[in-house]
């Protein structure tokens, strides 16, 4: 049985998790890796993706994030993420309408600044949908 290490989500928002877990999975750049107790030092950007955390409780959460860095150390593991929902907060209606509301926002906008940032916008948020549709 895996021993509980400390673990902390920290998006710009708030601090989402700050406990002992027994594992988490990330969604590294080079691909997904797993951290439990005593991992080797080691530092990853992430990709989009979900993080998947196995508690000491033997409950399994998932939060989405959009990138950021991952920090493996003696004191265990601490993720930065650009931006983290929990998945249970996620639809995937809500998600198909802002995909929709984004494009439209493509299309209208006349300011190349504008209409880079929706660009931006509807590649995390379709990001977010094929993630949600490999759960």
């Amino acid at each position: 049985m895996a021993e509980p290490f400390q673990f902390e989500l920290v998006s710009p928002e708030r601090l989402l998790i700050s406990e002992a877990v027994n594992e988490v999975i990330v969604p590294g750049t080079e691909g997904d890796f797993g951290v439990l107790k005593d991992h080797a030092p080691f530092m990853s950007t992430i990709r989009p993706g979900f993080i998947t955390v196995k508690h000491t409780d033997g409950k399994v959460s998932k939060l989405y994030v959009i990138g950021g860095f991952a920090d493996v150390n003696a004191k265990g593991l601490t993720v930065l993420a650009e931006a983290a929902k929990p998945l249970a907060d996620i639809s995937a209606e809500d998600v198909a309408s802002k995909i929709r509301d984004t494009e439209e926002d493509y299309a209208d906008a006349q300011d190349p600044v504008k209409r880079q940032a929706a660009a931006d916008k509807l590649t995390d948020l379709r990001n977010l949908q094929e993630a949600l549709a490999n759960q």
